[in-house]
Parts: C-alpha cells; structure tokens; sequence
C-alpha cells in the first residue's frame, strides 16, 4: 500500500512538472518573445544658449534633479556689461525723440500762425526725422530686452524631472552656445525596445499586452503593453558604389536569417524594487490574444 502510495504521489509530481512545462512551451512557441531588448528614455541634450567660461556647477554625476533646478551658471559680467550698454542707448534714444518732438512741434506751430514762415517741405523733414527717432526707440527697447534674456541665459536649468548623466564640465569650462554639454535623462519617459524577427510579426499588434523582464530584476516581471511597430530599418547594403551602382555584398549562407523590426513597448507600474536605468537588457514575451482595451 505504501508503494503504491509512493508510485502515485510520484507520478502526481511528474504530471506537474508536465503541466508546467507544457505552459511554459505553449507560451514561449505560441506568443512571440525575445531577448533582444532595451531599457529607453528620451535624453535631453542640455545646451546654453551663450557663450562663457562656467563659473557654478551647481549638480554632481548621476544626480536627481526637479525640473527647474540649476544646472550650471556662466560668467554673468560679459552680459551685465551688454545689459547696461543697453539701458544707456535705450535712455540716450528716448532724450534725443524727446528734443526731436519738441523742433517738429514748435515748427508745426510757427507754420499754424503763418504758413509762409515755414516751408511745408521743412515741416515734413522735422516729422521723418522725429518719426525716425520713435523707430530708434523701438529698436534700443528690443535691443535691452535681448541684453536681460542673454543675461538670463548665463544660468541653465533643468527642463524635465531627470537624471543628470556623464557629467563632464568643471569651473572654468569654456561654454560655447548650442552646444550640449549635460545629458538629462527624462526619469517621466522610459519605455523599452524589443527586436523581433519579422515572422513573428504578424502575431503583434498595437494593444496587445507584454511581459518585460529586467536581466537586472530577473524575477520582476513587468507588466506592459505594446505601443507601436517600427516601419523600417537601415539596409546594410544597396550602399553606392563604383560607377554609382549599388554596392552588395556577397552572403555565402545557406539559411536566410529574418530581419529584426524594433517594436516599442510601454511599461505600466513597475514592481517594488525595480528601478529603471537607460540601457538595461530586457526580454519581451507579447501576448498575442490580448489586448489591453479587453480590460
């Protein structure tokens, strides 16, 4: 009785272990799934928009910053120099309009009492010229404005909520506007990217949810939905080549390997534990009979 107890109760485990592994071939061979995945976020290239040796690095490498903190400062004196230029040349305008104004004003009034006394065509120049004046005031006001935005630029804030990346300027590092110099990876922004062969795609849709595993959280799947499909990727050949003709090279294969399309995938809330890096393998498995709008 006892061996036979034994016999059944091993032959329970085995019909387990069966039905396990069963599921696990029916959903591997039966959803498409890949390795070839990655951990994606929108980097934000941070640019001054002038020119200057830094003066403050007000963030060290790898550092959580909010939107609008300071990143880095430029040396301030170029543009205050430019700001109070301008404050002068926009004081100096307004003084020479007012004198203007009061010649054309007055000649207006010597013509009202004797129209002989002054030319009309006298009367018109004075009106250019003042008008000319108001135009000069115009222009010094857009040209202060510009000074205490140039100014306002010497300090650079972070745009998005983030992570600041390979960090690489110190004091005294020269500035050149528009050109990067801190990478700012937008923490609000990470999706993954998974490669699948192209046979498979037939069997993935927009919608449809996904199983994301971290190489980095092997045992925290996580839940996920597929966003898009790609729509084309770079011909290794077909290059130009001599005479302009299409340059291919030679493949010595018997098997014809299928291309890989990126498809982009959308993570829902992440287990307890898992953090997201850009950059970190993944594995995506598709339910392809799901969809998330069954729910």
């Amino acid at each position: 009785m006892k061996k036979l107890l034994i016999i059944g109760l091993n032959l329970v485990i085995l019909g387990g272990a069966a039905w396990f592994g069963y599921q696990k071939f029916d959903e591997y061979f039966n959803n498409p799934w890949t390795r070839d995945g990655q951990v994606r976020a929108n980097v934000i290239k941070v640019a001054p928009r002038v020119s200057g040796p830094i003066v403050n690095v007000a963030v060290l490498d790898n550092q959580e910053v909010k939107k609008g903190d300071l990143l880095f400062e430029i040396d301030p004196t170029t543009y205050e120099v430019a700001l109070s230029q301008a404050e002068v040349t926009l004081e100096k305008a307004t003084v020479s309009s007012r004198g203007k104004k009061i010649e054309y004003d007055r000649l207006k009034d010597i013509r009202a009492r004797d129209k002989g006394a002054v030319s009309h065509k006298d009367l018109i120049r004075r009106e250019i010229t003042y008008q000319e004046s108001l135009l000069q005031i115009k222009s010094a006001e857009e040209q202060l404005k510009s000074a205490r935005l140039n100014l306002s630029y010497t300090k650079v804030y972070a745009s998005v909520d983030g992570f600041v990346s390979n960090l690489d300027i110190r004091n005294g590092t020269q500035a050149v506007a528009n050109q990067p110099l801190v990478a700012l990876i937008d923490k609000h922004s990470f999706w993954v990217f998974g490669f699948f062969r192209e046979n498979q795609l037939a069997h993935i849709a927009p919608g449809n949810e996904a199983r994301v595993t971290l190489m980095s959280h092997p045992d925290s799947p996580i839940v996920a939905t597929v966003d898009s499909i790609g729509w084309g990727i770079a011909p290794k050949d077909g290059t130009v080549g001599y005479n302009l003709l299409p340059n291919v090279n030679p493949v010595f294969q018997w098997i014809r390997l299928a291309q890989r399309i990126p498809v982009r995938v959308s993570l829902k809330e992440l287990p307890e534990g898992v953090v997201l890096r850009f950059g970190l393998s993944a594995s995506i498995m598709v339910m392809k009979d799901s969809s998330s709008d069954d729910e």
